[in-house]
């Protein structure tokens, strides 16, 4: 009969917890990184703006109706409205469309169907944005000419139509991972109670997954308000405030939005040093802006998040 003690099971190999703690330090170095990259950013951003500043007069920036660089005039509101106009027109093609897909692929595709439909939905997001805005130029304008639209070469609609066609793979997938975590108890419930499909879906699912739906909208309303290379192409770079009397005009017409006008300033020549560094105050008021709606997404997604057992 062996009189050797039987091994510990609890106990853990030589070694380990040295390796847990390493491997704890080097997951706190990642996390820290993008922390610290991030404030970086946001220092470096507000100091050139503050330079800039120093120069030009905030309320006259923030206030000013026209943008000419060749009069170093700085008003930054017809960018904001040029942004405006792409973030409303694109949200307008892509929320129904992407949220209307989520409840396809979450309710109503076969499995067999949501395997072939989700990936073919999400190639949409991997095609570089510079073919959007080549697409938008050679094919989307002279269409809505053909059929009839008055829009000039560089036009709004355009672009903002390649923008939400960009932006709703991230809606549907978003969605549709929100509404998949629906438990099926509610569901049957909603069936039990002699529910159709479309009434679980509107009356029970969508509600529940609201929070989630939420923040995938805010989500890919932040992509479009950052989107350059699409409305860089497709849209022009003619500063224009937009005219609430015809809002129609404002999408027939060539604009530029903030993004595109800091890529033009960077490529421009003989820019002056004011010009320059206007750029940074534009980062600025685009960060701003991107900031307040993720707030206001977490916000939401807060407010309507249900926790189920």
């Amino acid at each position: 009969m062996s009189t050797e003690p039987a091994d510990d099971i609890t106990s853990r190999p030589r070694g380990a917890a040295a390796r847990e703690r390493i491997y704890r330090y080097v997951l706190f170095a990642c996390a820290a990184t993008s922390v610290l990259i991030t404030v970086g950013i946001v220092v470096l951003l507000a100091r050139d703006a503050a330079r800039f500043f120093g120069i030009v007069d905030p309320l006259s920036f923030f206030t000013g109706t026209e943008f000419i660089l060749a009069r170093n005039t700085f008003g930054v509101l017809p960018l904001v409205s040029g942004t405006l106009i792409v973030t409303v027109v694109s949200a307008a093609i892509a929320i129904p469309v992407g949220v209307a897909a989520a409840v396809y692929l979450s309710e109503y595709a076969s499995e067999r169907a949501r395997a072939v439909l989700k990936p073919a939905l999400e190639v949409l997001a991997g095609i570089p944005t510079v073919v959007y805005g080549i697409f938008a130029l050679v094919y989307v304008t002279p269409f809505l000419q053909a059929i009839g639209l008055p829009v000039n070469t560089f036009n709004a609609l355009s672009a903002s139509i390649m923008v939400g066609i960009m932006i709703i793979p991230m809606v549907s997938s978003l969605s549709e991972d929100a509404m998949s975590a629906v438990p099926d108890s509610l569901r049957q419930a909603a069936y039990g109670m002699g529910a159709t499909k479309y009434e679980v879906s509107t009356g029970v699912v969508i509600p529940a997954a609201a929070s989630g739906i939420f923040s995938s909208f805010i989500l890919a309303l932040s992509r479009a308000i950052g989107e350059t290379m699409i409305v860089f192409i497709a849209m022009g770079s003619r500063p224009r405030m937009i005219e609430l009397g015809d809002p129609l005009q404002n999408l027939w017409q060539a604009s530029e939005p903030m993004t595109a006008a800091m890529v033009r300033i960077n490529s421009a020549d003989n820019v002056s040093q004011v010009a320059f560094t206007s750029l940074f105050a534009i980062g600025l008021t685009l960060f701003l802006i991107t900031f307040l709606m993720n707030v206001i997404s977490n916000r939401i997604a807060a407010r309507y998040r249900e926790e189920y057992d």
